[in-house]
């Protein structure tokens, strides 16, 4: 098999994953879509953890094929607003069904590599930024577990 034919597919499964993650799904009668992403945000504390996990997949394909690393930090910049906003209670709920981080990249993705712009892998900007998004996100469902387990013992 290819490089090439490899590349693609890797691609093509990004494509079918960010659909899946934003906006597999339609309101009937509305033009409003979403997808499991928001519906993940929804379980307090590791949805939104989770949901970051998986955006972090996109990174990865993109990395392994090469991206610039001013792509996948405007990528990564996405999935950290995302992360960070979706996990306020409430407010990050409503947030994650509009922002579609994963649609984003994406777009972003697509345009890099239509440009043929990327030269060479971003390993060196993504491990870093990664490790401290993980951090940072494990902190937050941590927190949120903390403060959902003393409501619940509160009540």
């Amino acid at each position: 098999m290819s490089t090439q034919n490899t590349t693609n597919r890797e691609l093509r499964s990004v494509e079918l994953f960010a659909r899946l993650m934003d906006s597999q799904f339609q309101i009937p009668g509305t033009r409003f879509r979403f997808g499991l992403d928001p519906l993940l945000g929804l379980i307090p504390g590791i949805g939104d953890f989770t949901g970051f996990l998986l955006s972090a997949y996109m990174l990865l394909i993109c990395a392994r094929n090469g991206a610039s690393g001013f792509l996948l930090a405007r990528m990564t910049l996405n999935i950290l607003i995302d992360a960070l906003i979706g996990s306020i209670p409430l407010v990050g709920d409503v947030f994650d069904f509009a922002y579609k981080a994963n649609n984003r990249n994406l777009k972003l993705m697509q345009q890099h590599y239509t440009k043929g712009r990327y030269r060479g892998g971003a390993w060196k900007v993504v491990a870093p930024v990664l490790i401290i998004l993980f951090a940072v996100i494990a902190g937050l469902a941590w927190c949120s577990y903390k403060a959902f387990a003393w409501l619940v013992h509160s009540f």
